[in-house]
């Protein structure tokens, strides 16, 4: 399906079963795969980035059992990688990429890894350096500072600490921290520049706790890795998407609602949760549970002025809920949205136009005015799931919205557009 026809919703209402986190099932499923023992992974996500991860672990070696994401069963591999030589074609999922480059350069073994071409355009080049600095052979098979990647077996040495930016991709951050426990010695990391997107690597923090490696860290400059490897938890659950909550939520928010999405809540370990402050500052009214987020709106949503460099994913759902409030709002420190799965940055500014949004582009920044009312659209998508998802709820806005590519969502929610309309209302 080339495209998708969103016909004006009048409110949406109802329940939402999330799927699993991205972000969590990845993580998990590459340290089960290097722990010692045996994984039950439950309810991991069932899209195209844990697919391609899946893909790659059995490529690698990695012996797994499922029938379906509801339950996963991995062997791990005691950080040994069983195959010492392959190919990897990683999509673009950048969960996958970046911290199989640092285990596999950790780890030995002659590697290609390669992606689409929009992830042969996001760069890696400071992950590189800080694994060349430890004296791992990495060499670019195309421009230099972005993949593909050739990864040669070499002597890694951690007698000094190694260093990383954390100003452009936190993942550059959860890739060392994933690899190093696998180095058979303890190791620091010291973080150049200012880290963002941190509770990324509190997700990360938490997991590796979960699998036996406990890191201490000195603020967010500093971080003490063991090097005793994984250590199998026996069983774990993933969470529900907290980023996939967001755009849900949202919509109780701009419509009334009240909708609930079920599978994260108060006790979830991921940062977009966060996207809650968000909401009630923009007048929502929300509640939560242990395994559950309920908003509903009350009136028209106020303007907002925020940094929200802690929640990059789901500050794109609060872009397109800009479109609804009473003022011009402004989301700051958001450079990391250049180097996602498109320029997000440039591409939101682009379809919140074309809605009839006046808006100011900057460096790190977007300020949106609102329009009188919504015009018609035609939104393109980018092939980035984040865009086609959060751009739905103009239609919220009582026009008719046509969604280009909309089968991208498969990157992370395979069923998001049947889920909306099963909660939507149509006059």
């Amino acid at each position: 399906m080339d495209f998708l026809d969103l016909r004006p919703i009048k409110g949406v209402a109802g329940r939402v079963s999330l799927p699993g986190s991205k972000s969590i099932s990845n993580r998990v499923l590459l340290l089960a795969a290097l722990a010692r023992g045996e994984t039950v992974v439950r309810d991991a996500l069932d899209a195209d980035d844990t697919r391609v991860m899946l893909a790659a672990l059995g490529k690698l070696g990695i012996r797994t059992q499922y029938a379906n994401a509801a339950e996963i069963r991995i062997e791990g591999c005691a950080g040994a990688i069983p195959v010492r030589g392959t190919d990897l074609f990683l999509g673009n999922a950048g969960t996958a990429f970046r911290p199989l480059t640092a285990v596999l350069a950790v780890s030995g073994g002659e590697y290609k890894l390669s992606g689409v071409p929009r992830m042969h355009e996001r760069p890696i080049g400071d992950l590189v350096d800080a694994l060349r600095s430890i004296g791992a052979r990495i060499d670019y098979l195309g421009v230099d500072g972005y993949p593909p990647l050739s990864l040669h077996p070499g002597a890694v040495s951690l007698d000094r600490p190694v260093p990383v930016r954390g100003d452009v991709s936190s993942q550059f951050l959860t890739a060392l921290l994933m690899a190093l426990p696998l180095a058979g010695r303890g190791s620091v990391i010291e973080v150049e520049g200012e880290l963002i997107s941190k509770p990324y690597v509190e997700i990360t923090l938490n997991l590796m706790r979960r699998f036996g490696a406990e890191v201490g860290r000195e603020g967010w400059r500093t971080f003490r890795v063991p090097g005793s490897g994984y250590v199998s938890p026996g069983e774990i659950h993933v969470e529900g998407d907290a980023s996939s909550a967001s755009y849900f939520l949202a919509a109780g928010a701009i419509s009334g609602g009240p909708v609930r999405v079920e599978g994260v809540g108060r006790d979830s370990i991921q940062g977009d949760v966060r996207f809650v402050e968000v909401l009630e500052r923009m007048g929502a009214e929300v509640s939560m549970g242990p395994n559950w987020i309920e908003a509903k709106g009350s009136g028209r949503l106020r303007a907002l002025d925020a940094d929200l460099n802690h929640i990059p994913d789901a500050a794109m759902t609060a872009a397109v809920m800009a479109l609804f409030a009473d003022g011009p709002s402004t989301l700051r420190n958001i450079a990391s949205w250049r180097v996602k799965e498109t320029d997000r940055l440039a591409a939101m500014a682009t379809e919140l136009r074309k809605l009839g949004a006046t808006v100011e582009e900057g460096a790190d920044y977007l300020r949106v005015a609102p329009p009188a009312r919504l015009v018609p659209a035609t939104i393109d998508t980018y092939d980035d799931h984040r865009m086609a998802m959060s751009f739905s709820l103009a239609a919220l806005g009582g026009v008719a919205v046509r969604i280009n590519d909309p089968k991208c969502v498969a990157k992370t929610f395979p069923e998001y557009f049947q889920v909306l309309e099963g909660i939507s209302v149509r006059g």
